[in-house]
């Protein structure tokens, strides 16, 4: 005889002869019901073949054990590890995380967060697009679930925001690439996606101004995430025209100099710190491909385990509390000069 399909927690209930009250209360906590009513569910469960839904089950609770992590673009490995290592703190303290992506979309962000908000997530760490996330559906969502920015800030969004010091980073390359040789030219993105990048601009504008030296701003077209394919074009364009200011540059992030090293290469211009070398060329995030590029490029690290163990402690912290935080805070962490070949 097939075996009855069981649609719900109710007529699973009726089947094994439980209370509905505790078999639910089975499924939030199994060590919370006594040892021989834990095992007749436990028969019940392998005779019907009841796998329950979790969803459902969370939405019914007041605290569900769901925390969502929302990152602008997982493609990218930079926020594939910071995911991962959150992911597994998460884990850790015994909630389930729940991973997307925005695919730098900004209608993507304000859907991932309806998803969440529709199973009632016990808290969610959001890394938001910036300049073009939909900020009002975004503040919507904070008033609504405990939420922590990390990466990127919309201001007032959330109970805290965490993240890299692209101020005391940006400063720090500048001042180890002036003692070190020409003064730098900035190669970035006209309109960039992310607004780390605009705060490292600013930076390095002040701070060239701070030591004497003009800024030079070179500005590569495109919209999105593409950024080697940017960092290629702009840079060949910029290379071929021989009219750089300076024989440094300093990419606003590493995914930018990734593609200026490859038109370097294809010009036939060595990159590095040897005598014969034309250029040097340095970065900002010491993305995971940055140890294998040629020459290995010279980067400022964020502090990955840093940002991610504070963003998990500060949403978890939310949800013990069960009530906002008195205030809004922000905490950076310093980046760390990595040299390499490159610069």
């Amino acid at each position: 005889m097939p075996k009855q399909k069981i649609r719900n927690m109710e007529e699973f209930a009726s089947v094994s002869g439980i209370s509905r009250p505790t078999v639910s209360k089975y499924f939030n906590d199994p060590t919370s019901v006594r040892v021989s009513t834990r095992e007749k569910i436990e028969r019940a469960l392998k005779e019907h073949d009841y796998r329950p839904n979790i969803f459902a089950i969370n939405q019914n609770r007041k605290l569900t054990k769901n925390v969502g992590i929302v990152v602008p673009y997982l493609a990218d490995p930079f926020f594939a590890e910071i995911a991962r290592r959150i992911e597994t703190m998460i884990i850790g303290a015994g909630f389930q995380p729940i991973l997307l992506s925005s695919h730098g979309d900004a209608n993507s962000e304000v859907a991932n967060l309806q998803s969440l908000r529709a199973i009632k997530p016990a808290g969610v760490l959001l890394a938001p697009l910036g300049r073009t996330s939909d900020r009002k559906a975004i503040l919507r969502f904070c008033e609504e679930v405990p939420t922590v920015n990390f990466d990127a800030n919309i201001e007032g969004a959330g109970e805290a925001f965490v993240g890299h010091n692209n101020t005391q980073a940006t400063k720090m390359m500048l001042e180890y690439l002036t003692r070190t040789g020409e003064p730098p030219v900035f190669f970035e993105m006209k309109t960039p996606p992310n607004p780390n990048a605009n705060k490292r601009r600013l930076a390095y504008i002040e701070t060239m101004e701070q030591m004497g030296h003009t800024p030079h701003l070179i500005q590569a077209e495109g919209e999105g995430w593409d950024f080697e394919e940017f960092g290629y074009r702009e840079g060949k364009r910029s290379l071929a025209s021989g009219k750089l200011p300076s024989q440094t540059v300093f990419c606003s992030n590493d995914r930018l100099a990734i593609g200026f090293l490859t038109a370097a290469y294809e010009l036939g211009l060595r990159v590095g710190l040897d005598k014969d070398c034309a250029l040097r060329v340095a970065g900002h995030d010491n993305h995971p491909f940055s140890h294998y590029t040629c020459p290995t490029l010279t980067t400022v690290s964020h502090n990955y385990s840093a940002i991610a163990t504070k963003s998990v402690e500060t949403i978890l912290g939310l949800i013990e509390s069960e009530s906002p935080a008195p205030e809004r805070k922000s905490t950076l962490f310093d980046g760390e000069l990595i040299m390499r070949a490159s610069a």
